[in-house]
């Protein structure tokens, strides 16, 4: 009888012993091992989703719950109680979908505690399975791609578990609403994703209020007795959806798509107030408010869910800059780009020749050219057909700029805002008027038919309600903030699909857009012209802790900007040589794009060939310089500056760039760590292209490099 009993509770959470120890390898340097699978287990009870960095297991029977989430490189256990998977309201009515109860203590999941657990006879009911594999959320037209690791769709596996109304719940024979929640597990990351969809098997409309996709019960991170500190610390977990917007950074951008939450469940808390924000709810702040006709589905947000193994932030960065190759591999696309400042015809095919001559590979019309991509005249659309037409003749792509948000329209198509809240840009437009729906289609048809394959679209929605029941495309507050999303992110897919390339200060990557602000205060570029060099180093540093160097633009102003005058403005170039060629050595080589903003990129031969030698040497190291950033000194116009790019899968396993602010040169020794490259006991590092230097690692995978940098320049090293 013993024997029997710890033999049933073995298989209570199934996985083998070796699952829950970690790999020697380090994913970061080497994902190839770690496969994700779902498995169900011997005795057909539970569900495991596993890629040797993260494991979920779901209970089968009595319903479906999750009842363990393991991080497997740590060896944490991060789940500590039991929940519905997900949370679905419809007409005014609430109902948790799957989740079992009954766990008597929500500090810890014991395996016995399990198998007491019962289901909640008004919760939907599991009634099936299905595994299959990624498929992609959006087309994407791979046209100006790099990255060799990059695949779409994602590698991985998917779940879906499907739920069934209890027919005690609508009085009927049969289940008239089936619930799916669906899982994505991908390999070599520990990261998932989760959405649910609703199907109305009604004959009537019914509207899906408001849903919770996930619904987590996590270890808490910090136990404290007393009140709570303003910076209250949830657990050590990333959270993204792709309903972002309102910010250049995931957590700003989240903040209206998920929250942690206080758990009621968890009464043994040491926090006197029970406030400890240990409950992730993952679900919209407003609405949906979505109706789904007889017949219909509705398909909530996605969300990725990445719990980090460290507390160590060049780390946890590196985490997340590996999800964005993997779900938003768009976002390595990463061109250089001229924008200019005028749409006269003649300086456009003067720019469009001067691109071509240097090796930049973009122009935009920007803001303040004169160019309207909004006016339907038809002499407009002529004029970008032209331009088109001359920049791909010359192998160049060319683009406009659009302003969405941070403007009114009428009195008629403006956002109403909700008493008591403001519009995030002062005034806006909502995407749902009749301005909006015009305004759109002209989007979808000036693309079409122009050939301009880039849009810069500025002030992009940012998540404003609006309270007006005179819209056409929403009914009133509920479902204003959905739809408007649902238009914009809709939009941008379509974009990726065609190839287009989207600049879009606002964080939209996992609906399809490819580069926002690195770091960008409008007043920095009137300042004088040594200042601006600082604050480009410094902006890259602090804007690549989480983004790739290709997620992110920077700024150069080849003229005035919004002040400054002569002081802040490299025109005319040729007198300003040395400047313009620090500007680009420290955009370039951190494997970062910049807005040169003006009419030319050079005005003399030798302007011409400083451009064309810094953009070939670019592309000659153009793999390991659009690879990750490792931070080593911050720059500070005190001192040398660094940082190191590492790719353990490139023939160039690193590249060590050092900047020298002063007016003086600088000789020393430099403490480097070469961890994340992959390398374990040599490297050899070749100094600006010359003879490879052997060096032994130290037992902390650190070299120590001399380096000799002249005043105000720059050194680089490969790394082999």
């Amino acid at each position: 009888m013993i024997r029997l009993q710890i033999f049933l509770t073995a298989f209570l959470v199934w996985a083998p012993f070796s699952s829950l120890v970690a790999s020697p390898t380090d994913w970061l340097i080497d994902p190839s091992q770690f496969k994700a699978k779902a498995e169900v287990s011997p005795d057909g009870q539970q569900l495991e989703l596993n890629n040797g960095l993260l494991r979920r297991v779901i209970r089968l029977q009595p319903n479906a719950a999750t009842v363990a989430l393991d991080n497997l490189v740590t060896g944490e256990s991060l789940l500590r109680g039991v929940k519905p998977e997900a949370i679905v309201e419809v007409d005014g009515r609430r109902f948790e979908i799957g989740g079992l109860k009954g766990q008597p203590n929500y500090a810890f999941l014991r395996p016995e505690w399990i198998r007491e657990l019962h289901t909640d006879l008004a919760a939907f009911r599991f009634v099936g399975y299905a595994i299959g594999r990624p498929a992609e959320r959006m087309a994407w037209k791979q046209v100006r791609h790099h990255a060799s690791d990059v695949k779409w769709p994602a590698a991985g596996v998917t779940l879906r578990l499907d739920f069934e109304e209890p027919a005690s719940t609508n009085g009927a024979a049969a289940p008239k609403l089936l619930i799916s929640v669906h899982y994505e597990l991908y390999d070599g990351l520990p990261c998932y994703s989760k959405w649910v969809t609703v199907s109305n098997r009604t004959d009537h409309n019914v509207r899906v209020d408001r849903f919770s996709s996930e619904v987590l019960a996590v270890v808490e991170r910090t136990s404290e007795v007393d009140e709570l500190s303003e910076g209250r610390m949830p657990p050590n977990f990333h959270i993204e959806t792709d309903m972002a917007f309102g910010g250049s950074n995931a957590t700003a951008a989240n903040r209206r798509s998920y929250r942690w939450l206080t758990d009621p469940d968890f009464r043994t808390q040491v926090n006197y107030e029970r406030k400890t924000p240990c409950l992730l709810d993952i679900g919209p702040d407003l609405g949906p408010g979505q109706d789904i006709a007889p017949g219909g589905v509705f398909e909530s947000f996605r969300a990725w869910v990445m719990p980090f193994d460290s507390t160590d932030r060049e780390r946890c960065g590196l985490a997340m800059r590996r999800m964005y190759r993997v779900v938003a591999p768009w976002a390595t696309e990463n061109p250089l780009m001229l924008h200019l400042v005028t749409s006269d015809g003649r300086a456009v095919t003067n720019a469009i020749d001067q691109c071509a001559a240097v090796g930049f590979e973009m122009l935009i019309l920007s803001f303040g050219s004169g160019f309207d991509l909004e006016n339907r005249d038809p002499a407009v659309m002529a004029r970008a057909k032209g331009f088109a037409a001359y920049a791909h003749s010359r192998g160049i792509e060319i683009g406009s700029y659009s302003l969405l948000a941070s403007r009114s329209i009428s009195k008629d198509d403006d956002v109403v805002m909700p008493p008591g809240e403001k519009v995030t840009f002062g005034n806006s437009p909502c995407l749902e008027s009749r301005w909006g729906t015009n305004y759109f289609n002209r989007l979808y048809e000036f693309h079409r038919e122009s050939g301009f394959t880039l849009l810069e679209h500025d002030g992009s929605y940012p998540g404003d309600p609006c309270a007006s029941e005179l819209h056409p495309g929403h009914h009133g507050l509920a479902d204003s903030r959905w739809n408007q999303w649902r238009e914009i992110s809709d939009f941008y897919k379509w974009c990726r699909g065609q190839g287009l390339y989207l600049n879009v200060p606002d964080h939209y990557f996992l609906s399809g857009s490819t580069k926002s602000g690195m770091g960008y205060r409008e007043e920095n570029w009137s300042l004088p012209r040594e200042q601006q060099v600082i604050h480009t180093r410094q902006n890259i540093y602090d804007g690549t802790w989480e983004k790739l160097p290709s997620m992110g633009w920077m700024f150069v102003p080849l003229t005035q900007y919004q002040g400054g005058g002569a002081a802040a403005t490299i025109e005319p170039l040729e007198e300003h040589l040395d400047h313009y060629r620090r500007m680009l050595e420290g955009n370039l080589a951190l494997g970062v794009q910049a807005c040169y903003r003006g009419p030319r990129l050079y005005d003399t031969d030798r302007t011409k060939s400083m451009v064309q030698a810094e953009v070939a040497w670019f592309k000659a190291h153009r793999e390991i310089l659009e690879s990750e950033l490792i931070h080593g000194r911050r720059a500070d116009a005190r001192d040398l500056d660094w940082m190191l790019h590492v790719n353990p899968h490139g023939k160039e396993k690193g590249m060590l760039v050092v900047f020298n602010p002063l007016v003086e040169p600088v000789t020393k020794k430099l403490r480097v760590n070469l961890y994340y490259t992959g390398l374990t006991d040599t490297a050899r590092l070749r100094e600006q292209g010359g003879a490879a230097k052997r060096l032994k690692l130290d037992r902390d995978y650190s070299v120590e490099v001399p380096v000799q940098v002249p005043a105000g320049g720059m050194s680089w090293f490969v790394v082999e």
